[in-house]
């Protein structure tokens, strides 16, 4: 089992920056690709970014390409997604998730944290 707790969210003026963390415990958080989603109010969850075991391989939706990086501290069991240029509508409930497969979805998560506020403000 993994458990997963973000921090890092609050609020921002836009064109600021925040870096999110999603701290894991278990052993087996290593082997599990890792993903955050936000989701905004009213609208459906969204994939925001994923990045592999190994921290080799990483991926971002389109409207956070380029203003974005994932990363992964495996000492520390810890993935971080620094967000620069912030933009009011990334204003969201931001999670971060696991899973085997890399399904990018998110009905199909093995496992969720709680989620973390971010609003940014224009």
């Amino acid at each position: 089992q993994v458990q997963l707790v973000e921090s890092g969210g609050g609020l921002v003026q836009a064109g600021g920056s925040l870096r999110l963390s999603c701290a894991a415990s278990g052993r087996t958080f290593g082997t599990y690709f890792t993903a955050w989603f936000r989701q905004a109010a009213g609208k459906e969850r969204e994939f925001v970014a994923d990045i592999s075991p190994n921290g080799g391989i990483t991926d971002y939706a389109d409207s956070v390409k380029g203003r974005s990086a994932i990363s992964r501290d495996g000492a520390r069991n810890t993935v971080y997604l620094q967000m620069n240029n912030l933009k009011p509508e990334d204003t969201a409930v931001y999670y971060c998730a696991v899973d085997k497969y890399r399904t990018k979805n998110p009905h199909a998560m093995d496992y969720w944290g709680k989620g973390t506020p971010v609003t940014v403000s224009s």
